[in-house]
């Protein structure tokens, strides 16, 4: 965790399942007012539709590096801008 705020998870490479064992672990330990910040190398589709029917908000950036960046909390007004 990099933040009280933010829990940072850097699956870039990894091979599957591991980005989404990761990426659900993280949901799990998420607070009222923190988010996630996850980095991945590829964008993850199927972790759209499991983090709408956990109720989550997500938002997924692009770097310029051409990583994917999906941060996702419980209310969308914890997501960083």
């Amino acid at each position: 965790m990099s933040s009280d705020s933010t829990i940072t998870v850097d699956a870039r490479h990894l091979e599957p399942p591991e980005p989404m064992d990761r990426a659900l672990a993280a949901a799990g330990l998420l607070r009222e007012g923190q988010h996630v910040r996850m980095l991945l190398h590829r964008e993850p589709f199927p972790l759209y539709s499991i983090l709408d029917a956990m109720g989550l908000s997500y938002r997924t950036q692009l770097t310029a590096e051409g990583d994917f960046v999906i941060l996702f909390a419980h209310n969308a007004e914890d997501l960083p801008i």
